[in-house]
């Protein structure tokens, strides 16, 4: 091995890695907190930018002013912590990654910083691509589909449809009817958060599959041609990932199915890429055989005893 490739000197006692361990931890969780204080400052115009889909599905189907509950006295608060935690995480995770960069940095070659340091970075922003693409394009499309089922028509619409023409207008005046019980739809707040979120999750971990498989392939643990091998299997698993995660929406799981398979094509580019610079990495270094492998009539007939 040669000594640009050493691991970097620090050989220290069990105590000192512990005491390293200790002082990157408090330091994450403390980004941790202040992340949490930044974005619970801004957490209703953020509560609102994930609740836009669901706004403006309510407004193209005529509803004039979209309105949410909540129906406890502490919900709407509970729902502001989950999204300060949330985007808290998000906001300290370049300090976190920082930080589990330190510690495990000294112990790994420098070919493998090398190798790991892009994975760090391209993770969060195929995430970021990933939660953006739930939240602009999958999440509308589902909210069309499952508010498209009921008369979304809020009770400010619903009164003063039925109004009488000489009743002022600082009365409201519930409109007798006789055709069945109507449908409302009475969104709550958190209940509306948790699709958004849930969308927002499953999309941006979808859009992990390429960093994932590149680094198994960058490790030896998949290659292109395995890959390859099993992609009518893939076919299958996206299709059933896309029957889980999207609403019973032909266009949305086709667009889902679309994407994850996209990018599944793309791993197989990137680890044969990998593969490609691996061995010309062993050629350069004098340890890969390019020479064509000759008949030995000796290891035919072994070959043909062993396989009996």
């Amino acid at each position: 091995m040669s000594k640009t490739d050493e691991i970097d000197d620090t050989s220290a006692p069990l105590i000192e890695h512990l005491a390293e361990l200790r002082t990157r931890l408090i330091r994450a969780v403390m980004a941790f907190i202040v992340g949490i204080v930044l974005a619970f400052v801004v957490a209703e115009p953020i509560l609102q930018f994930l609740l836009a889909p669901i706004e403006a599905t309510l407004r193209e189907l005529g509803d004039p002013s979209p309105t949410l509950q909540y129906t406890s006295p502490q919900e709407y608060l509970f729902t502001l912590f989950r999204i300060s935690m949330v985007f808290g995480f998000a906001l300290s995770f370049p300090v976190i990654g920082y930080q589990l960069w330190r510690f495990v940095a000294p112990g790994l070659y420098r070919s493998e910083k090398g190798a790991f340091l892009p994975f760090l970075i391209a993770s969060p922003f195929m995430f970021l691509l990933g939660a953006a693409f739930a939240q602009f394009v999958v999440t509308p499309l589902a909210m069309q589909f499952f508010l498209g089922f009921a008369d979304v028509s809020s009770i400010f619409a619903n009164l003063l449809s039925g109004a009488a023409g000489d009743v002022p207008a600082d009365v409201a005046v519930v409109p007798e009817t006789s055709d069945g019980v109507r449908i409302t739809f009475f969104g709550k707040v958190n209940e509306s958060l948790d699709i958004t979120l849930k969308f927002i999750m499953a999309f941006g971990l979808c859009f992990q599959l390429p960093v994932l498989l590149t680094l198994m392939g960058k490790a030896g643990l998949v290659s292109a041609e395995g890959l390859g091998s099993v992609r009518k299997y893939a076919v299958v698993a996206i299709l059933v990932l896309a029957a889980l995660v999207t609403p019973p929406d032909v266009v949305t799981q086709l667009i889902l199915f679309v994407v994850v398979y996209g990018l599944y094509e793309i791993s197989i580019f990137l680890v044969a890429r990998v593969e490609k610079k691996r061995e010309a990495q062993l050629r350069a270094d004098g340890y890969y055989d390019d020479e064509q492998e000759f008949d030995d009539p000796l290891m035919a007939e072994f070959d043909e005893e062993e396989s009996k």
